[in-house]
């Protein structure tokens, strides 16, 4: 642990020395992980609320026993002249009249921490949704945590896994002054839909805000991606060759502007004003030699392409292949119809897929989701569709809509070599959620709308 601080403490200073006025280091960077809840006590601190103590450990190391990180990491802050944030396994004593309170009369936290530019701690986050964390407890109330900043106003917290689920990722957004979000996260990158960055991404574009990621870099375990994130572009870190950490520094505004379902030029490109047509009901038509094909019609029934079933995220979509230089694909599972219009400049090699899937994910935690998403699929078989790709050669000009009953959606963009990308537009259009783009720089590895059915997560 002593090792990690002092890593920290170099990355603090090299923050400073361009000018950083907040960091933020990764979930368990300090304590590592695969603790049992015996075997990691030893490393835990103990944390007094913000709320009821202001308190300065730095200043004022012996007014608490055993918090020594605590102490180092408020230095820190000091030293570097800036608000830092970082994850720490935190203890509460408790008593047997407390009906919550363990056996062995502690809570443990996964803890995060807020220190402000003179050390004093400002803040602290007691992750809720744990991700198969047997060490920690789970608090008895979601901390809904944020805090001041004197140069970008008030930001909010919270935990890795934290992000898939209501409480508090979106509650805290509800918070009108909240624009930016810090997120120490540990996360296990998982293609096609949930790379680190990839759902970092998202969360800054779907809800235009600022997000600070920062991921544990392990990559012996698939764990590696941070980024700084605002709805209009990202400076990020993806590496699974290189041991070694990066410190990513950037300037970014204290008001993010997001996207729109409407064009920067208030006018709609031919490709869009399809689109809107076809929301409005007319057929998708296409024009070969002199003859005009609309779908609907008996020959445009008998053309579409058949579907088919395949695994993708441990979810069973339902798939239809993309096929031909351009045309408008449709597919359905449960309540959920995923449209994609299309246009490229050549028939790839490679195969790609247009999927849905809407119900509820078992595997690695249980929630309920809606998805549309175009992905390329690992080889030319259907049944590669939904298998991790990193590289992709395919370009495409495409609508992606579905008609969603999931109120928070996801935009997913990732091209090839691990490469964020963003939207030309994206919002609600005649009750269906659509994003578009027309231009990609490089191949095309997933494009999708990522729903969380929040609500229904309640009986779970």
């Amino acid at each position: 642990m002593t090792q990690n601080l002092d890593i920290y403490e170099q990355q603090v200073m090299a923050a400073a020395l361009q000018g950083a006025q907040i960091i933020v280091f990764p979930e368990d960077g300090i304590h590592g992980f695969n603790f049992t809840r015996t075997s990691i006590y030893p490393f835990l601190d103990f944390m007094p609320s913000p709320h009821l103590v202001k308190w300065n450990p730095c200043l004022e190391p012996h007014r608490f026993n055993d918090t020594e990180v605590l102490q180092r990491l408020s230095c820190m802050a000091i030293r570097g002249q800036m608000f830092l944030v970082a994850n720490l396994g935190t203890k509460q004593p408790c008593h047997h009249s407390d009906q919550g309170c363990p056996g062995d009369g502690r809570y443990q936290f996964n803890t995060n921490v807020i220190f402000s530019d003179d050390g004093t701690l400002v803040g602290r986050y007691r992750k809720h949704n744990l991700y198969f964390e047997e060490a920690f407890d789970t608090p008895a109330h979601v901390d809904h945590t944020t805090f001041l900043t004197p140069f970008a106003g008030r930001f909010g917290v919270f935990t890795c896994f934290d992000i898939l689920f209501r409480d508090p990722a979106i509650s805290i957004l509800e918070d009108s002054e909240v624009r930016h979000v810090v997120y120490p996260t540990a996360w296990m990158n998982q293609l096609p839909l949930l790379a680190a960055v990839q759902i970092q991404k998202a969360f800054a574009v779907a809800l235009s805000i600022n997000v600070l990621a920062a991921n544990i870099h392990q990559p012996s375990l698939g764990m590696t991606g941070s980024g700084i994130h605002t709805p209009l572009w990202s400076s990020w870190h993806h590496d699974m060759e290189n041991p070694g950490g990066h410190l990513i520094v950037a300037r970014i505004p204290k008001r993010p502007a997001g996207l729109s379902a409407e064009n920067s030029t208030g006018k709609a490109s031919p490709s869009h004003a399809r689109f809107l047509k076809m929301l409005a009901g007319e057929p998708y038509c296409e024009k070969a030699a002199q003859e005009v094909h609309c779908k609907g019609d008996t020959k445009g029934d008998r053309d579409a392409p058949p579907t088919f079933h395949s695994t993708m995220m441990y979810d069973n979509f339902t798939l239809v292949p993309v096929l031909g230089v351009e045309g408008h694909l449709r597919v359905c599972a449960s309540s959920l119809c995923c449209s994609l219009l299309y246009k490229r400049p050549s028939v790839s090699p490679e195969l790609y897929a247009l999927g849905v899937f809407d119900g509820l994910h078992t595997v690695h935690g249980s929630y309920y989701i809606q998805v549309c998403a175009l992905v390329k699929c690992g080889g030319p078989s259907l049944h590669s569709c939904g298998q991790e790709v990193t590289q992709a050669a395919g370009l495409f000009e495409f609508h992606l809509w579905g008609n969603f009953t999931a109120s928070n959606i996801f935009p997913l963009f990732l091209t090839s070599g691990m490469t964020l990308d963003s939207p030309d537009q994206l919002g609600w259009e005649d009750g269906h959620y659509f994003m578009k783009k027309s231009t990609l720089s490089s191949g095309l590895v997933t494009a999708a709308l990522y729903g969380r059915l929040y609500e229904r997560d309640q009986g779970l």
